[in-house]
């Protein structure tokens, strides 16, 4: 049996939608035996040795504005094809006891302030932490995109944000309260949404003065992959990319919600800023998402590249990409709480650029954004991260 200090807790903002179901039933079928660890890639090889804690250690909870418990959306995710039928009956347990552990989400309103929810969802986190004797908590936020934030001036400081916050004022985004909370509370802070959280400079100050580790944003698992591997591969050879545009048909509560045009707006920003960096130029062409109910969690993504070669002469590349969204974001949640974790415990704080591999729009040591792009460039990075995390042992 593993010493209890070590076990972790992953605090889920957004506890009983899609993704962070998929979470807890995967871990619970990989702690079971019942999986093998397809599309982790802390269980590829370099990995292992850097000491991350184990699946079977990590203790589920959350917040939600939802009230389906755990097992019956795993049943309703088995219905879409999502999960594997029989696993949910197979880690009802374990489905079940995280479920016990979500909390109603904490929203601010007449009868509470954003200060007061903070300090809300800082007890939450706390008294989980505790009543599990864990050795840390990582919250992760996967709850539902929101719009661009308005910029306020109580975000460019972390006094200037105190100071908002005691005098009543409404000044942070729900994500944003969290990503507080998580800081009040020691918690490192993970964003896999395109959502503010942490990216205010406020509280990336708080962060950094309270000495705890964040990464994000916006998980990367789809189409933006691909351009994340593909946009090198053109620069490397010099092929010049002159348009790039995209269309995705999304279904479930994430495509419901980028129905918004608010909401959209974040999302396609996080997606297009990719091309820009990898290929070093802009270039033509958007991408449109489009909400069609009866896709339910799965997406497809269609894309046209133009380029140009040798002596002008132009070309394309199509493809399309076609996948279930859970499935492919599941194993990536778990891959960074454990990273992040583990760069708690080894006493990392700040920004972690070196997650970037795992984001469309990651944070780096530089606020205003700049960093590597290239996937396998990420992808090294990461691997040297992992060996940095694991020296010494």
């Amino acid at each position: 049996m593993p010493d209890e200090r070590s076990r972790t807790g992953v605090w889920l903002a957004g506890a009983r939608g899609s993704v962070a179901t998929t979470v807890v039933a995967g871990a619970a079928a990989l702690r079971a035996g019942l999986a093998g660890p397809a599309g982790c890639v802390t269980e590829q090889p370099g990995f292992p040795d850097a000491g991350l804690p184990a699946v079977s250690d990590l203790v589920f909870g959350g917040h939600d504005i939802a009230c389906t418990p755990l097992p019956k959306r795993a049943e309703q995710l088995v219905e879409a094809g999502v999960l594997p039928h029989g696993l949910p009956e197979a880690v009802h347990d374990d489905l079940a006891s995280a479920d016990a552990e979500i909390r109603p989400a904490r929203l601010p309103g007449p009868a509470m302030s954003q200060s007061d929810a903070v300090e809300a969802i800082r007890a939450d986190l706390t008294a989980f932490r505790e009543r599990h004797g864990l050795a840390r908590v990582v919250v992760v936020n996967v709850s539902s995109t929101e719009p661009v934030l308005t910029e306020h001036p109580a975000h460019r400081s972390a006094q200037a944000l105190r100071a908002a916050l005691d005098a009543g004022e409404d000044v942070l985004p729900s994500s944003s309260l969290y990503a507080l909370a998580a800081i009040t509370a020691g918690c490192p802070h993970v964003d896999f949404t395109p959502s503010t959280g942490m990216r205010i400079p406020a509280l990336r100050e708080m962060a950094e003065e309270a000495g705890l580790p964040f990464a994000g944003s916006d998980g990367k698992t789809g189409e933006t992959l691909l351009k994340a591997t593909l946009g090198p591969m053109f620069a490397a050879r010099g092929l010049r990319v002159r348009a790039w545009s995209g269309t995705n048909l999304l279904g479930g509560g994430d495509g419901e919600t980028l129905a918004d045009p608010a909401a959209m707006a974040s999302k396609t920003a996080s997606k297009q800023r990719v091309l820009a960096e990898t290929l070093g130029h802009p270039v033509e062409g958007e991408v449109h998402i489009d909400y069609v109910p009866s896709l339910g969690d799965w997406k497809t993504a269609w894309d046209h590249v133009t380029f140009e070669g040798f002596l002008g002469i132009r070309m394309n590349l199509q493809f399309t990409w076609a996948g279930c969204d859970s499935a492919l974001a599941a194993p990536l949640v778990l891959d960074l709480a454990r990273l992040t974790a583990r760069a708690h415990e080894r006493g990392i704080s700040g920004p972690l650029g070196e997650l970037a591999f795992f984001f469309k729009d990651p944070v780096f040591e530089d606020s205003a954004g700049s960093g590597d792009h290239a996937v396998m460039s990420q992808y090294e990075t990461l691997r040297a991260f992992a060996a940095r995390l694991g020296a010494g042992l």
